[in-house]
């Protein structure tokens, strides 16, 4: 849902949407959308209502928010809103939990970052117990809520079907006391990715006592037959895509140091100033996949297999590609990619989606 080049917003949800709706026909097993506001980068305020109108488009795939982005919402409205939208889709809806990087959403709610962690602590528990009781209810430090009942009344529990956004190690712990499972962005060497979800796993089962849920990896792929294309893929989108969420997220901002909670993201920003933001803008393309179906095939299943992952969510359409290209990867990518991961069963019960936010979360903790 990206605006990268002008393209009006009609258009891109005319396109997008489009993709969107055949995403069940084309075999994926559910469909995301991620949370933004105020820029280009993604067009995405309304998650909810974008989901329940794909509940009406759609009989199978299941509905992921990728994610609620809880510091900039009443937790009443929240729990609400998947109440609802799992019931308007039989109970196919996927929770998916954040709490925000982007400097400028932030500001556009008149929010302080600094205290974005705790009131994601306070928000979620609330959250997570009325999703299971229906009722919801917090006495916080910064959220009081008297009880009260969410109507509908939740469908199912969400247990097994909630996800959050780790990307920080704190942010780590926090998921797995909370006992939901993660979603996995690819902006961290993969060598620390499998170390940080093994302690992950390890918190978790100390914590709950039973193991976590397998992760869901959250990538870019770009397929196709034609070396130029690949490489174009690669040297073009990827890099675009790559840029436009660094500038989003402001990752060579070195003020995140100084608010609480950003601590990881001031230690990334000294980072990128000692390498080079071109440097990190590459390096943040190169862990996402492109290549022919066979390769790109094989580099999924390697990185499932090294994160003992249960789903993939893959941003098919990416770095302002234009329609024509970025349908023509759908295609491919769902009748040659697609059904290969397919065969490899890994225990998981989400299985591989289709991430119709684009360009994702890439921070969307």
């Amino acid at each position: 849902m990206q605006a990268l080049d002008g393209t009006p917003d009609a258009e891109v949800y005319s396109q997008e949407l489009g993709l969107a709706a055949r995403a069940e026909d084309a075999g994926f097993d559910s469909i995301w959308f991620s949370e933004h506001h105020f820029s280009d980068y993604q067009l995405t305020p309304q998650t909810p209502m974008v989901l329940s109108w794909l509940a009406g488009q759609t009989k199978r795939v299941k509905l992921g928010q990728m994610v609620s982005v809880l510091p900039w919402h009443d937790p009443v409205r929240v729990a609400e809103s998947y109440a609802v939208l799992d019931h308007l889709s039989g109970g196919r809806a996927i929770a998916g939990l954040g709490r925000g990087l982007g400097r400028v959403e932030f500001n556009g709610f008149r929010l302080a970052m600094g205290e974005s962690r705790q009131r994601f602590a306070e928000y979620s528990e609330a959250i997570l117990k009325a999703l299971e009781t229906g009722y919801i209810e917090s006495d916080g430090e910064l959220y009081k809520q008297p009880r009260a009942a969410i109507r509908p009344r939740p469908l199912a529990s969400f247990k097994g079907r909630t996800f959050a956004a780790a990307v920080s190690p704190s942010s780590i712990e926090l998921m797995a006391r909370m006992a939901v499972g993660i979603l996995v962005i690819a902006q961290k060497p993969w060598e620390t990715a499998e170390a940080e979800l093994a302690q992950y796993r390890e918190r978790y089962l100390e914590l709950n006592g039973f193991e976590a849920p397998k992760p869901v990896l959250v990538l870019v792929a770009g397929v196709s037959r034609d070396r130029v294309v690949i490489q174009k893929m690669r040297d073009v989108y990827l890099q675009r895509w790559s840029r436009s969420t660094v500038d989003h997220y402001e990752f060579d901002n070195p003020g995140f140091a100084e608010i609480p909670g950003y601590e990881y993201y001031g230690a990334l920003s000294s980072n990128i100033a000692k390498h080079g933001l071109e440097k990190f803008n590459s390096f943040l393309a190169d862990l996402q996949v492109w290549g022919t179906p066979e390769e790109v095939t094989e580099k999924l299943i390697d990185y499932v297999g090294r994160c003992n992952a249960g789903a993939l969510v893959i941003d098919i359409t990416f770095g302002g590609m234009p329609y024509d290209e970025a349908a023509a990867n759908f295609e491919l990518f769902s009748n040659e990619v697609l059904p290969e991961l397919k065969r490899h069963d890994v225990g998981g019960d989400i299985g591989v989606t289709y991430d119709a936010s684009l360009e994702g979360a890439a921070a969307g903790e």
